[in-house]
């Protein structure tokens, strides 16, 4: 009863701020709700495990950068919140998004040969797929649902309509899902940063974290290639979002070697801008 209270509530905060936000627009929308969040965000549990991650990232990091990439993290979830609502906007139009690489997703395109795209919880992660499917390559994206059963069904909505027409739940029939989408001629998109139940225990940023091997097993079995993308906020109003060159796969033999190599590009993308990542999931548990 608690929960479901509980997720009563923030489904009422949520829909009444989406409310909001058709009013005012989405530039003073992200203004407001990056503010919001920035103010809420470091009195909330999740920002203690956002401290504590940021200490494994760099063990002698001084509360000053602590409370910078902190405080420019909440910023980016506050923003990204706010782009939810107005993802139709992303849908039709290409001012808002520089992308370095594209003549990689054109000879995906070309071939007509699925391969594994796999980034992180970067600016707003959401974009990455969307920008796949608007080059009209064949995509099925991995998710995870939200646990507020509430908000769930409407988030599924603007995934399907704005994202990405299929939609992955994570899990074992979730790769099922994939091995069939794959066989239909379909590319899919994933996120591998996040703590999975199942995995394999490989070091991140020198500590061990349980991690997908997912997109290992895929790419050995089908022989996909696997590309990175990085994401990045430029500023309020715009992104870079970066497609790298498929992995070099031919010296490394199993799906161990494999993930171990996803793990360092993602620590790469990381460091490379840690404003912009999501230090709240529980990584290391």
């Amino acid at each position: 009863m608690i929960k479901f209270i509980k997720y009563f509530i923030q489904a009422i905060l949520v829909y009444f701020s989406f409310l909001i936000m058709k009013i005012i627009g989405l530039r003073l929308s992200r203004y407001l709700f990056s503010f919001i969040f920035k103010f809420i965000g470091p009195i909330i549990r999740k920002n203690s495990i956002a401290i504590k991650n940021l200490l494994r990232f760099q063990k002698n990091l001084d509360r000053e950068k602590q409370n910078e990439i902190i405080s420019k993290m909440w910023s980016n979830y506050g923003m990204t919140f706010v782009e939810y609502i107005f993802l139709k906007n992303f849908r039709e139009k290409n001012s808002h998004i520089k992308i370095e690489g594209e003549k990689i997703l054109d000879t995906v395109l070309e071939n007509k040969k699925p391969v594994i795209f796999i980034s992180g919880h970067f600016a707003n992660f959401e974009l990455m797929s969307m920008e796949i499917t608007k080059k009209n390559i064949n995509l099925a994206t991995i998710y995870r649902p939200l646990n507020n059963y509430f908000l769930n069904p409407f988030m599924e909505y603007l995934r399907v309509k704005f994202i990405c027409n299929n939609q992955i739940k994570k899990g074992i029939g979730g790769v099922k899902e994939a091995i069939n989408f794959i066989n239909k001629g379909h590319s899919i998109a994933l996120m591998i940063d996040q703590r999975v139940s199942e995995g394999e225990k490989i070091k991140f940023f020198n500590e061990d974290a349980l991690t997908t091997t997912l997109p290992a097993q895929l790419a050995l079995k089908f022989d996909l290639d696997i590309i990175p993308i990085y994401l990045e906020r430029k500023n309020n109003n715009s992104f870079f979002m970066k497609i790298n060159k498929p992995i070099d796969l031919s010296k490394l033999n199993n799906k161990t070697d494999v993930s171990k190599k996803l793990n360092e590009i993602l620590e790469d993308m990381i460091t490379q801008n840690p404003y912009q990542w999501i230090w709240t999931h529980n990584r290391w548990k």
